[in-house]
């Protein structure tokens, strides 16, 4: 008998903020986190705008503990949000006399977290420095004498993207199973449903799941910009991102962090936690198609959703609300809307989905562990945020997408799913607490 899996703590960081209250109320509110970007100097990109996390610095704590210096920005996103959900959790603070009722091997991670971002500006006036214009091209060997003396060393480890992973089991005493994924954009969903699956079979008893990143840096965009996927609507970035709709015309970079504390039922209750959902379903698959695609028949996705139903012992219509990976691409909508309708046939119009992706952006490899906390945030409140920024239907996606305004409906399960670039598929379902 597996064990049962619950979530006891949520943190983010993101571009609408951190805290969970003021951040869940700006959902709600259709408020956007999209604006220009100041994080490089943007003005000959296609893409001018993004949505940052806006002035943000460390928590002193976090700060003066020594154990994290030079690290990147998506690690300190991450290490900011497992402490926000480490603390809701309840869980006794790293170091204290507490800490020792916890056994620090019953603790692991589990992060989809992107690279590190590169260090443009040492790397590019390096390699000007080294440039041979007699030969036009890089002087290999003054390149290598000038990157020794310039580039620092801590700065370029902490572009590995494992290093979140190390810097939260140092923050946590975590000594159990610790892992990475980044599976694209559906990295940290994968990373919450094997986590699950560790507590399940007794590998762990907590683990601290999620992902982070930070992409907003000049080879970021110009990879997305190459690939066509980005909104270039630098007229209006608050209205850029219009998933489901017929005018959308790419997604928007953004960034940030999303942690849950994730727990075994047993684990939670022996020590009276308060228990704010529990994960009950988890799908995955590939479409082995093609690199930057999904199969336009939504196959992967199918499967995905078909698994995590099958996981979870439920029937479609066990399912009250749909959180989207609704990028505001036009591959990606009409492909997630018709898997939806391939699972769940006749009542596929019937259930409410919606992306918040329209005002938060496109957190990449975080963007997953962001969603899995807005639906515990729905289940807690009733209440479904909307898709903003809607307003001319397309007739391939015909679905209800919870137009511009917040929705009060009854929600005691939820399903969220995440689509990766090269055919990463993984759906979670979340379910009130009973």
């Amino acid at each position: 008998m597996r064990n049962r899996v619950v979530i006891t703590g949520i943190g983010w960081v993101t571009p609408l903020g951190r805290s969970i209250e003021e951040v869940w109320a700006k959902l709600l509110e259709a408020q956007s986190g999209i604006a220009m970007t100041t994080l490089f100097d943007a003005r000959y990109f296609p893409t001018q705008f993004s949505a940052e996390v806006k002035n943000y610095h460390l928590p002193e704590n976090l700060k003066q503990s020594g154990k994290h210096e030079d690290i990147s920005r998506a690690t300190g996103f991450a290490l900011d949000a497992a402490q926000q959900a480490w603390r809701m959790a309840g869980l006794p603070e790293p170091g204290s006399e507490n800490s020792k009722a916890v056994d620090p091997y019953s603790v692991g991670v589990y992060l989809g977290s992107g690279e590190g971002s590169l260090d443009f500006e040492n790397f590019t006036r390096t390699a000007l420095a080294s440039w041979n214009q007699e030969n036009r091209g890089l002087d290999m060997t003054l390149w290598g004498q000038r990157a020794l003396q310039s580039f620092h060393a801590l700065r370029e480890i902490e572009q590995e993207p494992a290093m979140p992973i190390s810097h939260l089991s140092m923050e946590f005493n975590a000594r159990g199973p610790t892992l990475n994924c980044l599976t694209a954009c559906a990295a940290s969903t994968q990373a919450l449903g094997e986590a699950t699956e560790l507590i399940r079979r007794g590998d762990a008893e907590v683990m601290i799941s999620g992902g982070a990143h930070s992409m907003i840096h000049p080879f970021g965009v110009t990879g997305f910009n190459r690939l066509t996927a980005l909104s270039t609507f630098n007229e209006d970035p608050a209205r850029s991102c219009r998933p489901f709709d017929a005018t959308r015309s790419g997604f928007v970079i953004g960034e940030g962090a999303g942690v849950l504390i994730l727990e075994s039922l047993a684990h939670a209750e022996a020590r009276g936690a308060r228990i704010l959902a529990e994960v009950v379903g988890y799908g995955s698959s590939a479409d082995a198609y093609r690199v930057t695609d999904q199969h336009p028949e939504g196959r992967g996705a199918i499967v995905a959703i078909e698994s995590a139903l099958r996981d979870a012992g439920l029937q479609t219509g066990d399912i009250d609300y749909i959180n989207a990976h609704g990028t505001g691409t036009k591959e990606n909508d009409s492909t997630e809307t018709f898997a939806i309708k391939g699972v769940f046939k006749e009542r596929a119009k019937l259930v409410p989905i919606s992306s918040i992706k329209s005002m938060m952006g496109h957190l990449i490899a975080a963007a997953g562990a962001v969603e899995a906390i807005t639906c515990v945030l729905c289940i807690r409140d009733q209440i479904i945020p909307p898709t903003a920024n809607y307003s001319v239907p397309d007739p391939e996606c015909d679905l209800d997408y919870v137009p511009n305004h917040a929705r009060k409906i009854k929600v005691n399960v939820v399903m969220s799913n995440s689509f990766g670039f090269g055919g990463q598929n993984d759906t979670l379902i979340i379910r009130n607490f009973s």
